[in-house]
């Protein structure tokens, strides 16, 4: 099945379009092409500093897979800081655009296209921490979904291993409407990102660039607590959540929310 889709195309009612299989369809050329004017790498890269650096040093992290390399912004930065990487990602196009970014830098990123929910069929290696970054769990629109690739990041990880995931902040859209902000992940000054609708189980957000392109993407409105309990119940021992790369927060604050899930047991049950 060839995925080169040339426009997106969501039929008659957008918002009927609930299928975790439609990013296949929704990252078409013209918007992998576009996103890195959406990422801003030198800005996104200021916003977050070390963060993600320090987060798996701190856990002795070395062998690191990035599940959702996008076009290729962390598995970039991880591979510059001495960790040893690699990359998959559902998006062909995507991959193809990471690689292209990382010959740039004179990286040549280990790249695997895998779904999520067959990771291991693809990947048969063990890692020290797995990274789902860029708001991208969000694509899973079914529950089985989301706890099939919870399950396969869990089996993959060693005994030790930590899963890092982040996710908007979308209590704050679900409850109070609140329109996100760019400062940390989407900071391209020249692109808006807005919602062109929200229920709960529906997220549809515009991405409006300074050529005048417009796209747009179907995505889960996933909230922290459910996505805490969720790692939990698939055999994560700890999760500690931050906002926006800090342990502490206001909840109506952090534009993103990142999860820190570790495997490893912890016999007095401490959570």
């Amino acid at each position: 099945m060839s995925h080169a889709h040339v426009k997106q195309d969501y039929g008659e009612n957008p918002l009927a379009v609930r299928d975790t299989n439609q990013y296949q369809a929704e990252y078409i050329t013209s918007f992998v092409d576009k996103w890195d004017e959406l990422i801003d790498w030198d800005r996104r890269s200021e916003s977050e500093g070390e963060f993600f650096i320090q987060l798996l040093k701190e856990h002795g992290a070395r062998k690191v897979l990035d599940v959702a390399t996008g076009t290729g912004f962390h598995s970039v930065r991880l591979h510059e800081a001495g960790f040893e990487v690699s990359s998959a990602d559902g998006s062909p196009e995507m991959l193809a655009k990471a690689f292209e970014n990382a010959n740039q830098r004179d990286i040549i990123l280990r790249t695997v296209q895998a779904d999520w929910r067959w990771l291991n069929r693809d990947i048969h290696d063990l890692y020290d921490a797995v990274i789902c970054l860029g708001n991208s769990f969000t694509h899973l629109h079914e529950e089985n979904d989301r706890r099939k690739a919870l399950a396969e990041f869990y089996a993959t990880l060693r005994h030790d291993g930590i899963l890092i995931i982040d996710q908007r902040n979308y209590d704050a859209l679900l409850d109070h409407q609140v329109e996100p902000g760019h400062n940390f992940y989407y900071c391209g000054e020249s692109v808006r990102a807005t919602p062109d609708h929200v229920d709960d189980s529906l997220a549809r957000f515009r991405y409006e660039f300074s050529g005048g392109e417009t796209y747009h993407l179907n995505m889960f409105p996933l909230r922290k607590n459910y996505v805490r309990d969720l790692l939990h119940e698939v055999g994560f021992q700890r999760v500690t959540t931050y906002g926006d790369f800090q342990e502490t927060y206001k909840e109506s604050e952090p534009d993103f929310f990142i999860h820190v899930a570790e495997k490893m047991y912890i016999e007095d049950g401490a959570q």
